[in-house]
């Protein structure tokens, strides 16, 4: 088992900051950004993606539900449709300005509510794994142990990943002590899901769970 450390980032907006990222660079191997719904910006979104690049951090999307007052963390009642469409919209966005960094998205992890809600209920869990799907069926889908996330993932085509490998991380000189592990998406497929174990939200460790 290989140990991702992975955070959410890219949360600050407008005149309002939210969080260290820079220095939190140095400490993570993946990062899940923010698309604007629940948190960051447009330029929150490049400068978080550029910084990734630079720190060799893996590029993940964090959709939200539409709430910036609640931070995403408020229950909306979204019929499946509109679940499917806003996650997609916001993986896109995040991918497509990854992309003009030079950048491939690697990952999704649902944000707050979207994510909590999901555990239980298939119907939204089967629409965030069809909008991940319809973008990129190579992306890596987080959910919780036990969670509906992961069964929709597989029911949506998640199998065995193929390809397995290791991430090549340029470690700067203060973080060398802590080895930076990860995995490429693989290709073919639909989003392969992992499972997150209890810690941190700086200190997330992750175990991929195989069908």
């Amino acid at each position: 088992m290989r140990v991702d450390i992975n955070s959410d980032l890219g949360e600050s907006f407008g005149a309002y900051t939210i969080g260290h990222d820079a220095g939190l660079m140095n400490a993570i191997t993946s990062a899940n950004v923010a698309a604007g719904f629940h948190a960051g910006d447009p330029s929150v979104l490049r400068d978080t993606i550029r910084l990734a690049k630079k720190h060799g951090v893996a590029v993940g999307a964090h959709p939200g539900f539409p709430d910036l007052v609640g931070f995403g963390r408020r229950e909306l009642n979204a019929t499946p449709k509109e679940a499917e469409d806003m996650v997609l919209y916001q993986v896109a966005a995040v991918a497509g300005v990854a992309a003009a960094e030079g950048v491939k998205l690697q990952h999704v992890k649902p944000h707050g509510a979207l994510f909590n809600m999901a555990v239980a209920n298939r119907e939204l869990s089967d629409a965030i794994a069809r909008a991940v799907a319809a973008f990129d069926k190579g992306l890596i889908l987080f959910g919780l142990p036990g969670s509906e996330i992961l069964n929709a993932g597989r029911a949506a085509g998640a199998t065995r990943p193929r390809g397995r490998r290791r991430m090549r991380r340029r470690r700067p000189p203060r973080a060398r002590h802590a080895r930076a592990h990860g995995r490429r998406a693989p290709r073919g497929g639909s989003p392969a899901a992992r499972a997150r174990t209890t810690g941190s939200r700086c200190d997330r460790r992750r175990s991929r769970l195989e069908a």
